[in-house]
This record gives structure tokens, sequence and C-alpha cells, in this order.
């Protein structure tokens, strides 16, 4: 500057162009930073984090913790027992169920087999019985018949044994009858019935059973057990998380796209992905990005504030099983 309005001086210029001169260097200086600015190489990089599927165990019911089979930091594998509630309550719904199915299904049985020989035979005599008492009842009307038309008897004497007679022949139709059922045996209609409550039987036990195995929490996968809430002897409320295990493999990155950056990380997109304390830079490819922006809807805000708006992205990995959960990440585009 000082150089300039030595120049100014010396060539003549007058003192009333001395500010016009100096607006217009300040102006050319200002343009050549921005320009400076604008030309910079810098790969913009994206920060987040290495995540990995996180799974919650919760609690079937309001009961005390009976086991606990693992610590927190502990490797399992899939189907390994982890926790036990006791079991309360559903012990005795088990019982009774299951004294339910018992009870349906010896009565599918007692119609499946039919009547017994000895109900049989019993039949036979009852029908034998009927028949001797209608013989005799047949001979007594037919003697108070001859007497009422000898005019020795009444007519209230015929009336009765017609009465006993009758009664004699419906007594051995009704034996009849239930000796000819019993040979014919169980209605398929019945048997239907019996299968129908056997089966709805079953299946209560069935529910029950189900119920009863989520009070043993199993591992669903792999994977590392990160936090275990609750203590030996507490009584966790229902649904509440008793188990928490991050799942092995499915590695993947969690990150905040800027604004700026959002129209180029689409899913598929290559990205190198960097992690403090490795070496190497992980390979990964965008598998989802959010459609909504973090926060503030962009529609409600200025070009100024939509420039800090974020993304919610997930990078899937290659090979960084081994990669520990919560480690911080740059990810930046990878190079064509």
């Amino acid at each position: 500057m000082h150089e300039i309005k030595t120049l100014m001086y010396c060539q003549g210029y007058p003192v009333s162009e001395k500010r016009r001169f100096s607006v217009m260097y300040f102006t050319l200086m200002s343009a050549c930073l921005l320009l400076c600015s604008c030309q910079r190489t810098d790969d913009p990089q994206v920060l987040g984090t290495i995540e990995r599927d996180r799974l919650e165990l919760v609690a079937e019911a309001h009961e005390p913790i009976a086991e606990v089979l693992v610590h927190e930091g502990d490797h399992v594998i899939a189907g390994q027992v982890l926790l036990r509630q006791s079991a309360g309550a559903m012990q005795p719904r088990l019982e009774q169920s299951q004294a339910q199915l018992e009870k349906a299904g010896q009565q599918l049985r007692e119609l499946q087999r039919g009547a017994r020989s000895q109900e049989v035979v019993q039949a036979r005599a009852a029908l034998e019985s009927t028949e001797s008492a209608l013989k005799a009842n047949e001979l007594e009307f037919q003697r108070a018949e001859q007497m009422v038309q000898a005019k020795l008897q009444s007519q209230s004497v015929l009336d009765q044994a017609r009465a006993a007679r009758d009664a004699a022949v419906a007594a051995r139709r009704q034996a009849q009858a239930r000796l000819q059922l019993l040979n014919e045996g169980t209605r398929v209609e019945q048997i239907a019935q019996a299968k129908a409550a056997v089966a709805a039987a079953q299946a209560a036990l069935a529910e029950l059973k189900i119920s009863a195995t989520r009070y043993e929490l199993s591992a669903p996968r792999a994977g590392v057990i990160e936090a275990l809430p609750y203590k030996l002897g507490e009584r966790p409320p229902t649904a509440q998380p008793l188990v928490v295990m991050l799942a092995d493999g499915n590695t993947y990155a969690r990150v905040y796209v800027p604004e700026a950056l959002r129209a180029q990380y689409r899913p598929g997109t290559e990205v190198q992905v960097s992690a403090d304390g490795i070496a190497q830079n992980l390979s990964g490819q965008v598998r989802y990005v959010s459609a909504q922006a973090a926060f503030t809807p962009y529609f409600a805000l200025t070009q100024q504030d939509r420039g800090r708006l974020s993304y919610l992205t997930e990078i899937s990995l290659l090979d960084a099983d081994d990669i520990p959960a919560g480690l911080p990440v740059q990810v930046s585009l990878a190079t064509p």
C-alpha cells in the first residue's frame, strides 16, 4: 500500500484520486483470495462411526431372573442360552393345559373303541327280560278279555291289562334299540367332535409352551454381549431389554452426509473408509441414504441454513468383521 501511494504521488496523480485506487486495490485482493479458496482440491470427508446390528432380548413377563449364564463382553453362538426367568404362574397353566389334553384324548379313545362287551351282554339280557314280561302281560290281557266277555270282571280290569301289555311292548322296543345302538358303535360325528376337542387342547398347550420357552433367552445370532441391564434376582418389567448384544458380521458405517454432498452419495456409490488405528483404508458401498434431513425440514430454511443439514447414511464395509463397533471413521468418495 505504501508503494502504491508513493507511485501515485511520483506520477503526479492528484490527491483526490488516492481513495479510488485504494478501493480498487482491496477489491482485487479479495477477488484473488476468493478464487484461491474456490480452487482448493481437498477431498471433503464425511464423519461417523462403525456399527453392527444391535439386538435386544426383552422380558416375557414380570418374573424374577433365576439364572444368568453370560457376562458382558462374552462372545456367544446362535442358540446359546443366555438368561432364564422364573416360570412363575406359567407352570400351573402348563399342567392344567396338559390335563385338559389328556382328558380330551381319553374321551376320543373311548368313543373309538365303542361299547364294551359287558354292556352288550347287559343290553341283550335286558331285551330278554322285556320279552318275558311282554309274554306274561299278553297272557294276562287275554285272560282279562275273556273274563270281561263272560261278564265276570269289569271293563277297568281289561283296560289295566291292556295298558300293562302296551308298556311291555314299549320296553321291549327300547331294549332292542339300545342293543342295536351298542352294536352299531359310536357315530362318526361324535368321533369328529372328540378329535376337534383334542386338536384344540393341543393348540392351547403348544401356545403355552411357546410362551414358556420365552422365559429362557437364547442368542438369535452369534455375537458379543453388549449389556445386561438387570441382575440376578431382579424382577424386570415386561418387554424391557434383559440382554443387549451386537451381532457378528454385517459391519457397516453410520455417517451423516452434509447437504452439499448429498447428491454424490447414492445407494451403490463406492467409498473409501479410514478408521483410527487402522493402517489401510477400507472399501465400502453406500447401501442407504435417508430421504429426510436431520432436524429442521429443508423447505423451512434459508439457503445458508440448508448448508447445515445432514442426511443419515449407512455404508456396507468389506473385510471389517474384526473392527470394533463405535470406532470413529472418515468416509470419502472413491477415486475413479
